[in-house]
């Protein structure tokens, strides 16, 4: 399932694609989600791996629910792969994507209709398909949430 997928007609996307839960059934990675992030450029075509934690989800709405010209939502870490989305003036969104191992790259698209309105609603679909299921109950203590389906 997307959780983003931008893409124009000239062949630029970029998709971070949600492929499950990092380790099912178990408390402590239950709720991180296995994430392929695609990059595809005249220049570039990449497929890179990470994980997205609940808060990088509610940080990622937050974000789109600011996004305007001259601002920018993404998944920022101090390790490991990140991502930032760009919007300017003329609407139209730079891209950059950073691996400190592998890659970093920059894309430009123009994104089509409400890309923003659309993208919410991605991310209450991937929120749907894999809710959190794990409540912490002190700092590092962790148990299944009681609403959690079996």
């Amino acid at each position: 399932m997307d959780l983003v997928h931008l893409a124009d007609p000239e062949g630029t996307r970029f998709v971070v694609r949600v492929v499950g839960r990092f380790q099912p059934g178990v408390l402590t990675g239950h709720d991180t989600l296995r994430v392929d992030v695609l990059a595809s450029t005249s220049f570039v075509d990449a497929r890179l791996d990470t994980f997205l934690s609940p808060r990088d989800l509610d940080s990622w709405e937050r974000q789109l629910s600011r996004m305007g010209p001259g601002r920018t939502a993404g998944v920022d870490r101090d390790r490991g792969l990140s991502f930032g989305i760009r919007m300017h003036e003329d609407g139209c969104l730079s891209v950059q994507l950073t691996d400190p191992d592998r890659l970093t790259t920059l894309l430009g698209t123009e994104p089509q209709g409400d890309w923003i309105a659309e993208h919410r609603g991605r991310l209450e679909q991937v929120r749907a398909a894999w809710p959190r299921e794990v409540v912490e109950t002190a700092p590092g203590a962790y148990a299944w949430s009681p609403d959690r389906k079996r």
